[in-house]
């Protein structure tokens, strides 16, 4: 079902939307050649709790014998999502994606930006452009009397006609109440397609961008996924509102990758 929020519903996904606006300034900070993902990964703890909000992914699973066990997804070059903090540490060159959720008040908010650490190839900068520059014209196409599909084609046709390739297998979604609600948002589709927008709802939009094929795996520990040629990827996100103009970001930052 797709819940439509209040206005003060979204009073309060505003004030969970700059906690995570906030984790990921903090961390993306840090992220230099030398860190260990598990550094990256108490910055952002450390900042959730500091702002009387939880972390949303820690815990997180529908498996009880395999939860996600840190605060942060983070994600490193042909890692496209899920990837889990540990001792690793980032070199230069790499893309770092950082993927985070928080919860405080009873709401949710989501968010992703992808690094560059240090000089990166040109084919990763102009992934990471791609991938960010989608998210913004999927942003622009979620407005009230769209529909779902309209955010999706608007992702796709960008990325595919810069010869890049969205992830298919996972997808944005609604949040609120829960992290992730009806509806589901692909990264690909047609105009007109999908769930009317009414304003009141509140998405997670997120391009899941890969240089060379679509195909995804997930490794071994059950939450990893890998692109399958192996070919680096880039992931941006921001939870949004549908209003009656423009859609406003609940977790605007300064996207630009560091």
């Amino acid at each position: 079902m797709i819940t439509v929020k209040t206005t003060r519903e979204l009073d309060l996904m505003r004030e969970v939307g700059r906690v995570v606006a906030g984790i990921l300034e903090a961390v993306g900070k840090h992220v230099k050649p030398g860190v260990t993902t598990e550094e990256l990964d108490r910055i952002a703890e450390d900042y959730v709790l500091s702002q009387n909000a939880k972390p949303a992914f820690k815990g997180y699973g529908y498996d009880k014998r395999n939860l996600f066990p840190a605060t942060i997804c983070l994600s490193i070059d042909e890692q496209v999502v899920h990837g889990i903090p540990g001792p690793r540490k980032i070199e230069e060159g790499q893309l770092v994606s950082v993927d985070v959720g928080a919860i405080k008040n009873g709401y949710y908010g989501d968010a992703a930006r992808t690094y560059a650490v240090g000089k990166i190839s040109e084919e990763k900068m102009k992934l990471m452009e791609v991938t960010e520059k989608a998210l913004a014209l999927g942003i622009e196409n979620a407005v009230a009397g769209n529909h779902i599909e309209d955010i999706s084609q608007a992702v796709q046709e960008y990325v595919e006609a810069n010869g890049f390739s969205v992830v298919r297998d996972l997808v944005g979604h609604g949040i609120g109440t829960k992290l992730h609600e009806d509806p589901p948002v692909p990264n690909y589709g047609k105009k007109g397609k999908g769930p009317l927008l009414r304003p009141g709802m509140t998405l997670a939009i997120e391009p899941m961008v890969n240089a060379g094929t679509y195909r995804v795996y997930t490794a071994r520990d059950g939450w990893t996924v890998y692109t399958s040629d192996g070919k680096p990827s880039a992931h941006f996100e921001n939870t949004v509102a549908i209003t009656d103009g423009k859609p406003e970001i609940l977790t605007a930052s300064n996207l630009k990758g560091h």
